[in-house]
C-alpha cells in the first residue's frame, strides 16, 4: 500500500515537473513575441542610413542625404565630426551618443545613433513600420526537456572574433566554453560578454537545421552566468536574430567555433516573410 502511494506521489511530481517546464516556455514564447511587436521593437526598425564626415542633411526632401517617411521636408543636419555626432533641428543642437537611448523625434519616427566599427549610422524606427503590420507571429519545434542542457563550464577566457553581416569583425570577450553531450556526441558553444559586467552569457551558435528549418545565419541563445562550473543551456529558448525579421538589423554572425554538426530541433525556426 505505501509503495502505491509512493509511485503515485512520485507520478505526480513528475507530472508538476513536466506542467511547469512547458508552462515556463509558454510564457518565454509569449514574451518574446511581445517584445518584438512592442513600440520600438525590431519589428520598427525601417531605416538605417550611414553618416559621412561633416553635415548630412535630414527630411521628407528627396535632396537631403537621408530621406525620411515623415516629418518636415527640410527637419535638420546630422553633423559626423571627430568621433561624435550632434543633431541640429528645430534652433538647438546636441550631441547624441552612439548605442544609448538617445533619441531624436521627427514627426512620428525615432531616430538612434549606431556606432559599427569605424562607421556612424542612424537606425529609424516607425511605429507605422510595414514589417509590423505583416507581422504572422512565431513558429517553434516542439518543446521538449532534452533540450534543456546542464552544460559544463570550463573558465578560459580569451578574445574570440565575430563577423557580423556588413562584413565587420570584432574581438569580444569570452569567459570560457560550455561542454554538453548531444546526439551522441560532446560538443562546445562559446559565449561572449555583451558588455563588461554582463549578467548573462550570449551564444551565437549554427546547426545541422541552420537554412532548413530554421535562419541561415543561425540563432541566439542566452543562459545565467554559471555556478559550480556548470551552465543551463536551454534551447527551447533558442531564438532568430534581428536580422530575420528587418534588413536595417547589424547582426553578429556564429563563430567557426560554434558550428554544431548535430541538429537542434528546439526552439524559434525560421520566420517566413
Amino acid at each position: 500500500m505505501m509503495a502505491r502511494v509512493f509511485l503515485a506521489a512520485l507520478a505526480g511530481t513528475a507530472l508538476f515537473a513536466a506542467s511547469a517546464f512547458q508552462s515556463e516556455i509558454a510564457e518565454w514564447r509569449k514574451s518574446r513575441e511581445a517584445a518584438l511587436r512592442r513600440d520600438g521593437g525590431w519589428l520598427t526598425v525601417t531605416g538605417l542610413f550611414w553618416l559621412r564626415d561633416g553635415p548630412n542633411r535630414f527630411g521628407a526632401d528627396a535632396s537631403g542625404e537621408i530621406v525620411l517617411p515623415d516629418g518636415p521636408a527640410h527637419a535638420g543636419v546630422f553633423t559626423l565630426r571627430n568621433g561624435k555626432v550632434s543633431a541640429a533641428m528645430a534652433g538647438s543642437d546636441r550631441e547624441l551618443r552612439p548605442d544609448s537611448d538617445d533619441v531624436l523625434k521627427v514627426g512620428r519616427l525615432s531616430l538612434f545613433v549606431i556606432k559599427r566599427g569605424d562607421r556612424f549610422g542612424i537606425r529609424m524606427k516607425d511605429p507605422n513600420s510595414q514589417y509590423l503590420r505583416d507581422f504572422h507571429g512565431l513558429e517553434y519545434f516542439p518543446t521538449s526537456e532534452a533540450y534543456r542542457i546542464e552544460a559544463k563550464f570550463v573558465a578560459e577566457p580569451r578574445r574570440i572574433p565575430i563577423l557580423n553581416v556588413l562584413g565587420q569583425t570584432e574581438q569580444d570577450d569570452s569567459p570560457g566554453y560550455a561542454v554538453f553531450r548531444l546526439h551522441g556526441q560532446e560538443l562546445r558553444l562559446y559565449p561572449v560578454l555583451e558588455e563588461p559586467g554582463a549578467t548573462e552569457l550570449f551564444f551565437i551558435f549554427h546547426d545541422q537545421t541552420s537554412g532548413k528549418e530554421t535562419y541561415g545565419a543561425g540563432r541566439f541563445l542566452y543562459s545565467d552566468l554559471p555556478k559550480a562550473g556548470k551552465v543551463t543551456l536551454d534551447f527551447n529558448k533558442a531564438y532568430n536574430p534581428p536580422c530575420a525579421f528587418t534588413p536595417y538589423a547589424t547582426c553578429p554572425l556564429p563563430p567557426q567555433q560554434n558550428r554544431l554538426p548535430v541538429r537542434v530541433e528546439a526552439g524559434e525556426k525560421k520566420y517566413g516573410h
